[in-house]
């Protein structure tokens, strides 16, 4: 169990993480500080830039046995955090308003407990991943060359959830997560004088009737199978001037569907309706960004989260899930020999959501988080 005293230095802690946010590749103060802070806890290893600024701190028990790893994230959101609590945002633009702050917390009081027992048998695996936001994160720690030496057996991962009442779990064995892409598509015909627009190539009617069809592709709905959703998000046409009939427009749409395999036909069925608009005239190029694989629970992690959360007495059902957003912790589950499994804690059924510029994490769920995966831990490796 985490003291009174523990609990009290892992609160500041946070909050001195909740100051000073960093977004998605750019965690290289918040790397330090869980570097400094880990030093004092005695792993017998630390692992720095991890796919970009990742950290894994390591404690190898004296016999063989199962390797087990935890994630927290590192980065922050680029949102303008409104609050008035004294240890908000002192960063323009930028806040944790996801709670990464309290899961980096929470591991660190793992680390606690940790340094106090450590794994009987096997080894454990802190691991505080960059760039989780954009998706582009975990895929990136899993390419690093240093990573095959520390790919785990197990892999746990928790994210808070406002709207669940406090310290209640959502845990399903499955898809917990959709797959998601943004698709950026780019049609590029030629400017003209607004006078005589038909001297120019003008993209104009090819995005008035894109962006419903893009839309009809997916309409969402009951998270079965087949589940697509098209959301545009974004879209531009010519310059912002009345003397210029437009030569380029963009449109950009986000791509979801329940699994990975489906995915790949949203994309082509979106592509497919762009080049057949360019066919008047125009140009059509793509790029795709925060690419998100599905994450899905495999039945032996779930089933060891349900015995420690049934050890614990912490309530727990599957809850709304799967959900729509996207999460990519399932990367590391979906490597082979690796079981993994995330689950969802509830801060409140009123608390502020998450993203919105007034969320902030409830310090109270630091020692509720670190007890249950130091649960999951002995449970594995004793």
């Amino acid at each position: 169990m985490l003291t009174n005293s523990d609990v009290a230095e892992l609160t500041d802690w946070r909050r001195a993480l909740h100051r000073l946010p960093e977004v998605s590749g750019q965690e290289v103060q918040t790397a330090a500080t869980v570097v400094q802070a880990l030093r004092g806890l005695g792993p017998d290893q630390i692992v720095t830039g991890l796919g970009g600024h990742g950290v894994a701190a390591v404690w190898e028990a004296d016999s063989d046995g199962p390797s087990v790893l935890f994630r927290a994230e590192l980065d922050a959101l680029p949102i303008e955090e409104l609050s008035d609590a004294p240890h908000r945002s002192t960063i323009a633009g930028k806040g944790h308003l996801c709670g990464h702050d309290g899961h980096m917390a929470i591991l660190m009081g793992l680390a606690r407990l940790i340094s106090r027992h450590p794994p009987r048998v096997g080894r454990v695996i802190l691991m505080f991943q960059p760039a989780e936001e954009d998706g582009l994160g975990a895929a990136a720690v899993i390419a690093d060359p240093k990573y095959p030496d520390l790919r785990p057996d197990w892999a746990f991962s928790l994210h808070n959830m406002p709207g669940l009442p406090f310290g209640q779990t959502a845990l399903t064995t499955g898809p917990v997560n959709c797959a998601s892409l943004g698709l950026k598509i780019t049609l590029s015909g030629k400017t003209a004088h607004a006078s005589l627009p038909e001297t120019g190539i003008s993209p104009a009617l090819a995005v008035s009737r894109l962006i419903p069809a893009l839309g009809a592709l997916g309409q969402g709905g009951p998270l079965h199978p087949d589940y697509r959703l098209v959301t545009i998000t974004h879209a531009r046409l010519g310059e912002p001037a009345f003397g210029i009939a437009p030569g380029e427009a963009e449109i950009w749409a986000t791509l979801r569907t329940l699994t990975d395999d489906k995915m790949a036909a949203l994309l082509d069925a979106a592509m497919s309706l762009a080049k057949a608009e360019a066919q008047n005239g125009l140009t059509v190029s793509f790029s795709q960004h925060d690419h998100f694989a599905a994450s899905v629970n495999d039945p032996e992690a779930t089933a060891r989260l349900r015995a420690a959360l049934d050890a614990l007495h912490m309530p727990h059902d599957e809850g709304d899930l799967p959900m729509r957003g996207s999460e990519d912790f399932g990367r590391f589950g979906a490597e082979a020999g690796t079981k993994g499994a995330m689950l969802f804690l509830g801060v409140g059924q009123t608390h502020p959501a998450l993203h919105n510029p007034d969320y902030d994490f409830p310090d109270a769920l630091i020692p509720l988080g670190a007890r249950l995966f130091h649960k999951v831990l002995t449970d594995i490796t004793g």
